[in-house]
């Protein structure tokens, strides 16, 4: 059963709120027994003495969205999984705050276990998805991902 594209995309920071309700969705889905979460956090990384304190993300929304869709897809049709949810962060994200959030469930461990590592590099990997690092004095940087 082929899904349609979705939105992965947010404004801002994703908030503590936002994940406890994605999670709390979950729960009259009695067929789940197990789930997985990745979490992106900014860092306040170091850089030739300045300090990051917030990256302002940008993307390609279109073919963004379309790409994760071909991940998403390629992941449910190899690994036994209920449901997939994915968000990124668009505009200015704070250090300390969420910037991208998956969620896998099954009814049994494995399949969780196997596919969210893939489906987090996949997207790492393949979505034009820029972050320009902002530091503390003011000035930025583009974001290269170590």
């Amino acid at each position: 059963m082929e899904r349609k594209i979705k939105n992965i995309f947010i404004e801002g920071a994703i908030s503590p709120t936002k994940i406890a309700e994605s999670i709390g969705h979950h729960q009259s889905k009695t067929k789940i027994g197990t789930h997985n979460i990745f979490l992106g956090q900014v860092r306040a990384d170091e850089i030739k003495g300045k300090t990051v304190s917030a990256i302002d993300y940008s993307a390609q929304t279109e073919i963004a969205n379309q790409l994760c869709h071909d991940i998403r897809e390629a992941v449910f049709s190899k690994h036994d999984l209920s449901c997939m949810h994915i968000y990124h962060s668009l505009g200015k994200v704070k250090a300390g705050e969420i910037c991208f959030f998956v969620f896998v469930s099954s009814a049994h461990r494995p399949p969780v276990f196997e596919s969210l590592s893939e489906i987090v590099n996949e997207i790492k990997d393949k979505l034009p998805i820029f972050g320009k690092e902002l530091f503390e004095d003011q000035s930025h940087q583009w974001k290269v991902n170590r």
